[in-house]
């Protein structure tokens, strides 16, 4: 499938399936992928600018930061040793810095420097491998699966550095939502080039399963995502009245998902063994 790099570049790229049925990768990888990102629109929710849109947008931050927080809270105690892994802005580890002790990492330099405003108690660090082997109880990656180039190596990574049945929790787009078959090549979750991977659920079922010493525990929604990425998707097919869209394919997304769980994107909630 050729994809546009519909929010940067309009460059074209492909997307191929993987030796792991249900797993796509962009090509090719830019050599200087770092320029891709490189947009104050990409980095727009790092500032707090008082617009309604980005009011809007923290209102309902806010019930995702908390939804997310509750799948830790269900299956760790408190107090217990997290990382979030690809932190941005830090939104989420200053969430969960009065429950967990918390750990961020952060590449990108303006989002870290972000973050460090905003925690009071968690810990940003420079490289993973400053935390010590099978001492964290979860490791969670919300919507930066996608973007890690080598992801064998860092599941590796991600697995001595839990301990025994620790949690590593995964956010990803799902391809076979309803949202991007309705979309196809104007789905925004693409997001090629900065997107290297792409998911269905099938896919990332059979890219655990392929691995030794993980273990699929469950997988959960996170249902606001289908009105974020049909209002994107809607922009770049330049509709008007692009929101009104946005809600009604949002909508009738999670509505079909509620029989098929083919949910926008999707958590994968999975354990070292």
């Amino acid at each position: 499938m050729k994809i546009k790099d519909h929010f940067l570049s309009q460059e074209i790229f492909e997307i191929e399936e993987t030796d792991t049925k249900g797993v796509y990768k962009t090509t090719p990888i830019p050599s200087n992928i770092s320029r891709y990102y490189e947009s104050e629109d990409y980095i727009s929710h790092h500032q707090d600018s008082g617009s309604f849109k980005e009011k809007l947008y923290k209102f309902l931050q806010s019930f995702n930061l908390q939804y997310k927080k509750n799948i830790l809270i269900d299956r760790i105690k408190k107090g217990s040793k997290v990382l979030d892994y690809g932190c941005g802005a830090g939104e989420f580890v200053k969430y969960i810095e009065s429950d967990f002790e918390s750990f961020g990492f952060e590449p990108d330099a303006d989002a870290r420097k972000a973050a460090q405003t905003k925690i009071t108690r968690a810990t940003l660090i420079d490289d993973i491998n400053t935390i010590k082997d099978n001492t964290l109880d979860a490791i969670t990656l919300w919507h930066v699966f996608e973007h890690i180039e080598n992801q064998d190596e860092m599941l590796n990574t991600f697995h001595k550095k839990l301990k025994e049945k620790g949690l590593l929790i995964i956010a990803v787009p799902n391809t076979t939502s309803y949202d991007a078959k309705h979309y196809k090549e104007y789905w925004a979750a693409y997001d090629v080039p900065r997107h290297i991977y792409h998911f269905s659920k099938n896919g990332m079922e059979n890219l655990i399963s392929k691995k030794t010493g993980w273990k699929m525990r469950k997988i959960k929604p996170l249902i606001l995502d289908s009105y974020y990425i049909s209002m994107l998707s809607e922009k770049y097919k330049k509709s008007p009245l692009f929101w009104l869209k946005a809600a009604i394919f949002g909508t009738i997304s999670n509505v079909n998902a509620l029989f098929s769980n083919e949910f926008s994107s999707l958590v994968y909630i999975i354990e070292k063994r």
